[in-house]
């Protein structure tokens, strides 16, 4: 499609603005639900191009709407924007401002390439049938996330496909990854809190130590993936906290563990709840403790539409990019992502771009050290861009016109 070259070229043509836009985000990262600033700005990028700006949710994210010429489905594309609580350790031109924060995912590259692509997609929209939505996506970092507040107020209203993508500095660059089905976990957390009776370290009869009631627990929870997951499954359980903190010689009173759950089925993570659950009333039986459970099960499992999926892999080996040197698949990633959220609604998928830079080294994401290759950045929007337009034309009224 002759659509398909005008956007390619006018993307290469901004490949720069990309890269400013990122590293400006870069300088100027905010937490999740504190993103302010951030969204104020990409806000006043949309303001004097042709299309129709509406917030969405309880913090600051938004939808942009980019009505097409002609009658057809409704796609919406996601990028978020938040950055994590990180000290930055990279020596860079564009380094984070904000001592502390930093853009230790790739965030800030999602929201550049997808606000150049947003931009030469409304260039182009008099021939588009059908619209496009641009989700601006506050707080994927921190449950319960952005996505999940945006969608109750709407943002998903009239959409038949999402896709999003996420920047990857563990894959070469030029390497598009998929997967079908269940792709990310699904993610929960928990607090434990453990009550004993405290006392004198020389005169344990008279106390109930907590640390040991909670030591035991610890140890017994390991056997729930161990025995209790079915080993073609996917299952971790985490113990992240062990707040004991006390003197030398006194006993305990209480204690507080804090937990992390990952799984690949909701059935699987159902059934952990349960079985912490009850290890916990059994640990009250055991050594005397009483115990209050907090849990909270977060983020779904990522789905990725197998149909969706099959669609986006022929594209983008039909298209044959010249950035992009293979298209596979990266089999399912243990890693949780609000974008899950998406895909319990309508048909959506969720792929990776390679972004490993070209020096050596290991650039590990949420890691102080986090560098990306801004060549990916391009490749992000032409992949996003060409999917988008093949989805649009290839369910119009009339396909002949593809």
């Amino acid at each position: 499609m002759q659509i398909i070259q005008e956007l390619l070229e006018t993307l290469k043509s901004n490949e720069q603005d990309m890269i400013n836009l990122r590293r400006y985000f870069h300088q100027h990262p905010e937490i999740s639900f504190q993103e302010k600033e951030t969204s104020k700005y990409i806000q006043e990028f949309y303001k004097t191009l042709d299309c129709t700006l509406t917030q969405k949710g309880e913090g600051y994210g938004f939808v942009v709407d980019i009505i097409g010429g002609k009658p057809g489905i409704k796609v919406a594309l996601r990028a978020d924007f938040d950055a994590l609580a990180v000290y930055e350790e990279n020596d860079l031109s564009f380094k984070s401002q904000n001592p502390g924060v930093m853009h230790a995912c790739g965030h800030d590259a999602h929201t550049a390439y997808i606000m150049i692509l947003a931009k030469a997609l409304i260039q182009l929209k008099e021939q588009l049938p059908g619209s496009i939505r641009i989700i601006h996506q506050p707080a994927e970092e921190v449950a319960p996330g952005g996505a999940k507040g945006m969608i109750e107020d709407g943002a998903l209203e009239g959409v038949d496909h999402v896709f999003g993508v996420h920047v990857m500095t563990g894959m070469e660059t030029g390497t598009i990854a998929f997967h079908s089905a269940e792709t990310q976990t699904g993610r929960s957390n928990f607090t434990i809190e453990l009550q004993g009776r405290g006392g004198h370290a020389a005169i344990p009869q008279l106390s109930n130590d907590a640390i040991i009631a909670g030591c035991y627990f610890v140890t017994q929870l390991q056997t729930v993936v161990s025995r209790r997951v079915d080993p073609f499954d996917t299952a971790t359980l985490t113990i992240g906290s062990f707040d004991g903190v006390g003197t030398f010689n006194a006993i305990k009173d209480s204690v507080i563990l804090k937990g992390d759950v990952r799984v690949m089925k909701e059935s699987t993570r159902e059934m952990i709840e349960r079985q912490i659950r009850q290890m916990a009333k059994g640990l009250e039986l055991t050594f005397g403790v009483s115990t209050k459970v907090e849990y909270d099960n977060n983020y779904p499992v990522l789905y990725n539409d197998k149909k969706l999926t099959e669609f986006l892999v022929e594209v983008l080996k039909k298209e044959e990019l010249a950035d992009v040197t293979e298209v596979v698949d990266l089999g399912p990633q243990t890693p949780s992502e609000d974008f899950s959220y998406y895909g319990q609604v309508v048909p959506s998928n969720f792929f990776y771009i390679g972004a490993h830079p070209d020096e050596e080294g290991d650039y590990p994401h949420h890691s102080p050290r986090f560098k990306l290759n801004e060549k990916s950045l391009l490749i992000a929007a032409q992949a996003v861009g060409v999917v988008t337009l093949h989805d649009l034309f290839e369910n119009q009224d009339d396909p002949s016109q593809v």
